[in-house]
């Protein structure tokens, strides 16, 4: 894979700073980080986004969270690993990347209500719509995620 632009945060810094400050607010939003990373990490592989899924792994692993939930992400539908907090979440998820599809229905927001309170709703929803735009960024511009040498040689 060729990198089309490196350094987007360079050429356009205005917009990127935009995009870091609404992280910002997500970051401090009050969802716990933890299920903030599953999100992305979910997001990201419906989009096939390996810049972000190599950094939100990598950021899941930092913070504590497992080898296997990250393995099982792919397949959470069918795996006893998540809690219905997380799993309304990443119906959400689910619903919000593939919208042209599902439409946002509202078996799946009735989901989330149940387990979030309105200001969590609407911060979860801005988170999704968040990564889908940075995998947006990093898919269209083909940016390349760091690669562990002694593998790539091997």
């Amino acid at each position: 894979m060729t990198e089309r632009l490196s350094s987007p945060y360079k050429i356009a810094p205005q917009a990127y700073q935009a995009m870091q400050g609404v992280e910002k607010a997500i970051k401090t939003c009050g969802l716990e980080h933890s299920l903030l990373e599953l999100v992305k990490v979910r997001a990201s592989q419906i989009n096939g986004c390996a810049y972000c899924i190599h950094m939100h792994t990598t950021d899941a692993r930092k913070a504590g969270e497992t080898e296997m939930r990250l393995y099982m992400l792919s397949a959470w539908r069918e795996s006893s690993l998540y809690s219905d907090r997380e799993r309304a979440a990443l119906t959400w998820t689910d619903a919000l990347t593939r919208i042209e599809q599902t439409q946002a229905p509202d078996a799946d927001y009735d989901l989330v209500k149940a387990q979030f309170s309105d200001e969590e709703q609407v911060n979860l929803t801005l988170a999704i719509g968040l990564i889908n735009s940075w995998n947006r960024l990093a898919v269209g511009l083909r940016l390349a995620h760091p690669a562990d040498e002694a593998r790539v040689a091997a």
